[in-house]
């Protein structure tokens, strides 16, 4: 009888303690909307001020301090418009600020006062202001819509207008209206838009891309990914375009800087713009992106990289050009090849199968759901094996104008050619002068990164892939061309050299002077990269109806998915990532990759030492970081236990693109660190997310504040964040 009661009590503990332990931690994962902050028990998982400190939409917090920059997070970090972000962030804007005789891109850019502060072109800001739930406005206009394509136009009208109505009640915000679940709930969100954004300082490129892409989505990181920019508005605090009389932005709220970093198991929380997830879809759509989307396009984005690389060592002026594109296209590549390999470890998809039967089961199993939604499997798999049927073609449609430079010139003077040929002719001057001056900054952002001899060579790839899809998936403008000759290669590889060669957009001087002089001189001009775009545009118009219809489809059968996977699995889903605001929390923490291994939370300044040991090109420093180091020079940076100043540091947050930037805050909500990267396991975060295995990466503030002291002399901004008042 003792045993017995003792063996229930034991049970009936481990009961409690598990309930105990779940109770404050609602979902496995979380990137979680700012609506369901104040559900969240953040004390009890280690936070140290009020969750309204955190989020108050009647008041200012720390969301505030956030905002979004170039697809990324950045955070104000002073009174005076300062913000921090990621080396790879600002990395376009300090490519078009470089040249050959000032290569800040290699060198690193310091702005030791305001007037040397230079503008950070393409970057703008933006900063949530309110949102709104809009999820029964939406919905009861489509209540009664059966047919899919009606349904998604529809939807998509009412988001319209929804975003005209909110600007036009308050014309100094632009309006999103953003998809939470999928066919299931809609958000109105209100952003302030900065428009005049400059670089402060941007470490060298050895610093802040330390590691390359030997490193990238690799653990352990030494890479110090942070840069400063400042956000400047008119002199009535309105926004502005880059002027000189503009003024630095005074944020309602900024950022406290705590130098003394983490420890292991400090808890952390992040704020930040995370982009996309897709936990929330059924196997047939993971076997898809396995399949087709992810190694095709890892494919191709490495032979253009091999490509761009090959043009860059011949010449300076297009190495710089190029270096964005390389960067990017390297960046997906190797997080796709990353995704891969998980997908293929966790063998996803058979795990996804397995769900979707027992939720099939479920459904038949109970009368009403049945009732329902007794097709809804069926119908998913149905609409997946249609788009499978043309998977080749719409993954090529989606790429091929990114691929070649010189065809997106082509689409912009094509879709400005048939707008102004369409105007009466007592109306066109009027048409061609208003959209002209839009019409020639979305073209100098074309030519940026264009190459003629990298444009052949992608553009031949492109054509060969594809001359071999089947009939049923035939790209029309390709095939035209493949019927010209006896072989696919001969074909292409002179079509391409004629057609590219000859074309007069090849010069921007040119298409800025003479093709663009004039209405009649824009009508009057064709060259076969303009036709070739216009038998895609062509083709793409003609399939839009279809594509229409799918994702009309996929927008009801997801939202019904959802719906009725939450009763199955009997809990509550976060919202997939969308790039809106969200917060995720977790603790520093290292992990076990593999067996008997562990993965200790900080590296050190020794470990750039010793990974330059090798002489590998990624792994080159600057000799002062040595020579600081060999005199134990940390300043007021060093952690204790490292006897080094930390550079990175790892953490269990739920992440992914558009978290690079986000401030890493400590329980009091003060910066300590800035959130860069994944390691690679958690490279299919995007698919699915677990605590062994999904880590986040950040480099320590404490490097942060390291390199800017000893490396670069940027003491001023360590004054400007107030950080010497604490040390």
């Amino acid at each position: 009888m003792r045993r017995n009661l003792f063996v229930f009590s034991a049970a009936f503990c481990l009961l409690l303690l598990t309930l105990v332990q779940s109770a404050w931690k609602p979902w496995e994962e979380g990137m979680f909307p700012l609506s369901e902050v104040h559900k969240l028990d953040l004390q009890k998982a280690g936070l140290k001020i009020s969750t309204r400190e955190v989020y108050n939409p009647r008041g200012t917090s720390l969301i505030d301090a956030l905002v979004n920059v170039g697809g990324c997070t950045g955070s104000f970090v002073s009174a005076e418009g300062l913000i921090i972000s990621n080396h790879h962030c600002a990395f376009s804007a300090v490519q078009l600020a470089s040249t050959p005789e000032n290569d800040y891109l290699n060198k690193g850019f310091v702005a030791r006062n305001r007037e040397e502060e230079i503008e950070a072109r393409g970057l703008t800001c933006r900063i949530t202001d309110s949102y709104e739930d809009v999820s029964a406005r939406v919905l009861n206009a489509v209540a009664q819509v059966s047919d899919p394509a009606s349904r998604l136009k529809l939807i998509n009208d009412v988001t319209k207008n929804i975003v005209a109505e909110a600007e036009k009640n308050d014309p100094t915000i632009k309006a999103e209206v953003s998809e939470m679940f999928i066919g299931k709930s809609y958000v109105l969100f209100r952003y302030k838009t900065i428009q005049d954004v400059r670089l402060v300082y941007v470490p060298n490129r050895q610093i802040g891309e330390f590691g390359g892409e030997t490193d990238n989505w690799v653990w352990p990181r030494h890479t110090g990914d942070f840069s400063f920019m400042r956000a400047y508005v008119a002199p009535d605090g309105s926004s502005a375009k880059y002027a000189k009389e503009n003024v630095p932005y005074k944020p309602k709220k900024f950022l406290r800087v705590n130098p003394k970093g983490t420890s292991e198991e400090d808890f952390v929380f992040i704020l930040g713009y995370p982009g996309k997830t897709f936990r929330h879809r059924p196997a047939q759509f993971v076997a898809y992106q396995e399949k087709s989307v992810l190694p095709y396009i890892a494919g191709l984005y490495e032979f253009q990289n091999g490509v761009m690389e090959k043009a860059g060592a011949a010449d300076k002026t297009t190495e710089l050009k190029l270096a964005t594109r390389i960067k990017r296209n390297a960046n997906v590549m190797k997080n796709y090849q990353g995704k891969l390999q998980g997908l293929k470890r966790m063998d996803l998809v058979a795990k996804k199968k397995q769900e979707d039967a027992g939720l099939a089961r479920y459904i038949n199993g109970n009368a009403a759901l049945k009732a329902k939604y007794g097709t809804l499997m069926a119908d998913i798999d149905n609409l997946y094996k249609l788009i499978n049927s043309d998977a080749d073609r719409d993954i090529w449609l989606t790429q091929i104008y990114s691929s070649t430079s010189l065809l997106q010139v082509a689409r912009n003077i094509n879709t400005f050619k048939t707008a102004l040929t369409a105007k009466p002719a007592a109306e066109k001057q009027a048409f061609f002068d208003e959209q002209l001056p839009k019409l020639k900054s979305t073209l100098e952002s074309n030519y940026e990164s264009y190459d003629l001899e990298t444009d052949k060579a992608i553009f031949k790839r492109m054509l060969e892939d594809a001359s071999a899809f089947n009939l049923t998936q035939r790209v029309d403008a390709a095939a035209r061309i493949s019927n010209r000759g006896s072989t696919v290669k001969d074909v292409v590889d002179r079509y391409v050299e004629t057609t590219l060669g000859i074309s007069k957009l090849n010069n921007p001087s040119y298409v800025y002077s003479t093709l663009l002089a004039s209405p009649k001189s824009v009508e009057n001009y064709t060259d076969g990269i303009l036709l070739f775009e216009q038998d895609i545009a062509r083709q793409v118009a003609e399939l839009k109806t279809e594509k229409d219809r799918r994702e009309g489809l996929l927008n009801k059968l997801m939202g019904d998915y959802v719906n009725v996977r939450e009763k199955f699995l009997q809990k509550n889903f976060v919202p997939d990532a969308n790039s809106t605001l969200r917060l995720t929390y977790g603790h520093v923490r290292g992990y076990r990759p593999a067996d008997a291994t562990y993965m200790r939370p900080y590296t050190s300044i020794k470990g750039i030492i010793q990974k330059g040991a090798g002489g590998h090109p990624d792994f080159a420093y600057p000799e002062q970081i040595r020579t600081l180091w060999e005199a134990k020079d940390f300043g007021a940076y060093a952690k204790k236990d490292l006897a080094d100043v930390p550079v990175a540091f790892l953490y269990n947050m739920d992440t992914t693109g558009g978290n690079s930037g986000s401030p890493v805050l400590n329980a009091f909500g003060e910066l300590v660190g800035v959130n860069f990267d994944r390691a690679y396991g958690a490279t299919i975060n995007d698919y699915a997310w677990n605590e062994s295995y999904s880590r986040s990466i950040g480099v320590d503030i404490r490097y942060v504040l390291w390199v800017a002291e000893k490396i670069d002399k940027a003491d001023f901004l360590i004054r400007e964040m107030g950080v010497k008042n604490t040390l």
